[in-house]
């Protein structure tokens, strides 16, 4: 099964439900081997001396102003031939193209093929930026502006030159009302976007921090010809919706069929094709997406020849589907991928907004009964998930240090005692259903202590009399782990219905924060982005619908350590502040947390050639990661005359 994932929108690249699908029993974002050495190696602040040509957040990009292409890309890379892909999330159709509306579902490959930004990160260094349609940025040391200096061979395919005028327009319409609101929230540290001439823009930023520098950064980029109506008047941006956008990528839409398929054909007038950042990339002459309602019919598709590679996320797919005669003989390759990723919480998100959940109590006894290895590790792939951070150094270690007490002291009152103690552990049984037994039975006084009680029908109750009653809500096919869980949750006269909708009704229903209990994915990291933390558990999003604080957190003391997150100036005091975020929001119980992994299981065609250095830090197709789609960016078709 595959689960929600929130991709917050500082993100470069942005999908329309400012998420994807990834895992539950099934293979969730991809982590880190070891990350701690390769993000613990620049100590320093952002290094700037003028008009520069990257960006890092701590110390100097790994790139000269000199550099002629990304090593994980090939600059004698042949073009030609097709790629033929799936849809790369939970979307199955689509009804639009303006991917920055909250309502209705945009393409997934919009982003990745069509849309620029100013700069893009590196895929080889923790949130490094190279400038892309700007030639060059210049960062106050204070941060207090970011300005960028458009190249003059930036082109929108229409032929239209980027201007200043055009970054303000998107700015503007991505920070309005009418697109989907965590652009509000990721964009509310910019005071102004400010045209200084035809090819150099300035933002203005209240807040001074590296999260901001980056998502102004990373903005797409779009012609308000876009927004032109027949009659000749700029429309509301909520109202572009089957318009194609006006972009200066690499492609251009070429074919749509009824929302199940889309195909992108490369531009051979191009402008950044020789250009250092995009120099090997965007080999396919044409990218064709078919849309799968079904996981199943999917797989047997890929195995037909229907498309050419894919992320697995179910681990019994990729156990026991996965393999056959044309993977024996080596038609098709079977692989697992490693990145430099660290790996934000996979866990079952409990709505704080229901009484039911208030009490800390509750909400730990949920995670007793929660029996890791029987549901979700048989097949021995993945590790218990016991951080907001795992497989990097960002995780909270020991005992809390002089620095995180110093973030942590002033709540204490506020926060439980285990905050100052040992980091959180899950507590697993390995299997032993001894082990299961005695967590079950402390679940059972933790509930009787919060006043639930066994009625004679054994159904557990409050002191009103009401039942222990919750629901999952799901868009997926089937749910046999939450069937294992529940088992549990019985034993003790609690009730976990699943409830399985269609994605579209599930996403409306996050939206609304309409739900009790639900799977979400916090996404990877190169280093953690304060403004997603934010998002995900600030309470000024906790009130505002459609926004990423599912839990509903409204915690000063996540407040104030988020805040010193955004304000760090070295490694060492992002580090620790995550740390002390980790201990809050584990110990509190906001969630039951499920697992990590640290590899991408994919499989693909024997068909491709592709660079001989991957990258630290990609993906395999998501369109919603600032880090490149490597395989969909730099392969390239060994026989272009094939298909």
């Amino acid at each position: 099964m595959r689960r929600f994932v929130w991709l917050p929108p500082a993100a470069l690249a942005l999908c329309a439900s400012a998420a994807t699908v990834t895992v539950q029993s099934a293979l969730p974002a991809p982590t880190v081997a070891a990350p701690a050495a390769s993000l613990a190696s620049s100590p320093t602040t952002p290094v700037t001396s003028g008009w520069v040509h990257a960006y890092a957040a701590f110390g100097a990009p790994k790139y000269g102003p000199d550099f002629s292409h990304f090593e994980y890309a090939d600059p004698q890379a042949p073009k030609g031939g097709t790629l033929y892909l799936k849809n790369p999330d939970r979307r199955t159709s689509f009804d639009k193209f303006n991917s920055f509306t909250v309502k209705g579902s945009a393409p997934g490959g919009l982003m990745i093929f069509m849309f620029e930004s100013l700069a893009i990160e590196s895929g080889d260094e923790p949130q490094t930026m190279y400038g892309l349609l700007a030639e060059a940025m210049l960062v106050a040391p204070d941060k207090s502006a970011v300005t960028f200096r458009i190249n003059p061979k930036a082109r929108f395919y229409n032929g239209d030159p980027v201007t200043a005028s055009d970054v303000k327009y998107s700015f503007d319409s991505l920070r309005s009302k009418y697109a989907t609101p965590g652009y509000q929230t990721v964009l509310a540290g910019v005071t102004a976007a400010v045209v200084v001439d035809v090819r150099t823009i300035r933002f203005d930023l209240t807040d001074k921090s590296r999260d901001t520098v980056f998502a102004v950064a990373g903005l797409p980029v779009f012609s308000p010809k876009w927004a032109m109506g027949a009659n000749g008047k700029p429309r509301q941006f909520d109202e572009i919706v089957t318009e194609y956008p006006i972009t200066s990528g690499p492609y251009t839409i070429s074919l749509v069929d009824s929302g199940r398929r889309i195909e992108f054909k490369r531009n051979p007038e191009y402008w950044a094709r020789d250009l250092p950042a995009r120099r090997g990339f965007f080999n396919f002459d044409r990218i064709v997406y078919r849309y799968y309602k079904d996981d199943i019919v999917s797989t047997e598709a890929f195995k037909a020849g229907e498309f050419d590679i894919v992320r697995i996320y179910v681990a019994r797919t990729w156990n026991r589907q996965i393999k056959g005669p044309k993977w024996d003989d080596g038609r098709i390759v079977k692989e697992l991928f490693q990145t430099g990723f660290g790996q934000g919480l996979q866990s079952y998100q409990l709505n704080l907004r229901r009484p039911i959940f208030q009490d800390i109590r509750v909400r730990e006894a949920l995670d007793l009964t929660y029996d890791f290895d029987i549901v979700k590790n048989r097949y021995r792939m993945f590790k218990r998930a016991n951080s907001m951070f795992s497989n990097s150094n960002f995780a909270a270690e020991g005992l809390p240090s002089a620095g995180e007490l110093a973030l942590l002291e002033p709540f204490r009152k506020q926060l439980p005692a285990e905050v100052f103690g040992p980091p959180f552990r899950a507590a697993d049984t390995g299997g032993d259903a001894l082990l299961l037994r005695a967590n079950l039975l402390k679940a059972r006084a933790l509930l009787e202590a919060a006043g639930w009680t066994l009625d004679e029908g054994g159904k557990l109750r409050n002191a009103k009399g009401e039942p222990f009653e919750i629901e999952y809500l799901s868009a997926e096919e089937n749910s046999t782990a939450e069937e294992t869980w529940q088992r549990n949750l019985n034993k003790l006269g609690m009730t976990l219905r699943v409830r399985k909708v269609d994605f579209a009704l599930f996403r409306r229903r996050l939206e609304n924060y309409d739900f009790d209990v639900i799977t979400i994915v916090e996404g990877r990291f190169t280093l953690p982005t304060p403004s997603n933390y934010e998002t995900s558990y600030g309470s000024k999003s906790a009130d505002e619908p459609g926004n990423g604080n599912f839990r509903g957190v409204k915690s000063p003391a996540v407040d104030h350590i988020v805040a010193a997150m955004k304000a760090a100036q070295t490694q060492d005091e992002l580090r620790t502040a995550t740390r002390a975020l980790d201990r809050v929001v584990m110990w509190n119980h906001w969630q039951v947390p499920d697992l990590y992994f640290s590899l991408l299981p994919t499989t693909y065609w024997n068909k491709f050639g592709m660079p001989a250095v991957r990258p630290k830090y990609y993906s395999i197709d998501s369109p919603s990661d600032a880090q490149p789609a490597w395989p969909l960016i730099t392969w390239w078709i060994r026989d272009p005359t094939r298909r």
